[in-house]
């Protein structure tokens, strides 16, 4: 397989140039510099280590370049796993806003209660963060001292003293 030359016309050498800078996705805007610095002729190797990914990396998005064209280039459809407990959001965010957990452990056991879905404390408290929960911090309610007078106390350590 013979290397492809880039070549960018002048309509998608402006297309590349504003989407290098403003595209709203970090990796297009890579992909962008990628095939910017080819059209510039730099070599695959010293673009690759000017963006900071693998040569092979770079060969692959020469590959969809040339089979889609830029619009390849510019689709980022990658998701990652979901949870199970994605599916009870709505119950989740309605149970604790109705009564909140006092630990995470205690909100663990509740999800489980509510959903049957078993998670660690430390999934639980990050699933709970994503949802837009905080933790409340639970201080006692300060209450002022009971005033004593001066003669109940002197007849108390009077009394003790004596015997």
């Amino acid at each position: 397989m013979a290397w492809l030359r880039v070549q960018l016309s002048e309509a998608e050498q402006a297309i590349v140039q504003e989407e290098r800078e403003c595209h709203p996705n970090p990796h297009v805007r890579q992909r962008m510099l990628v095939l910017w610095l080819l059209h510039c002729k730099v070599t695959r190797q010293k673009a690759a280590e000017i963006a900071g990914v693998g040569r092979a990396t770079v060969q692959r998005w020469v590959g969809a370049y040339r089979e889609g064209g830029l619009d390849a280039l510019r689709r980022w459809e990658v998701h990652g796993p979901e949870s199970e407990l994605a599916a009870y959001r709505e119950q989740i965010v309605e149970l604790f806003t109705q009564q909140p957990a006092r630990t995470v452990a205690e909100a663990a056991e509740r999800i489980y209660w509510k959903t049957g879905v078993r998670r660690q404390p430390t999934q639980v408290r990050k699933f709970l963060k994503d949802l837009g929960l905080k933790w409340q911090r639970v201080r006692a309610i300060p209450i002022p001292p009971k005033k004593v007078s001066p003669n109940m106390f002197r007849s108390r350590v009077g009394s003790s003293i004596s015997n």
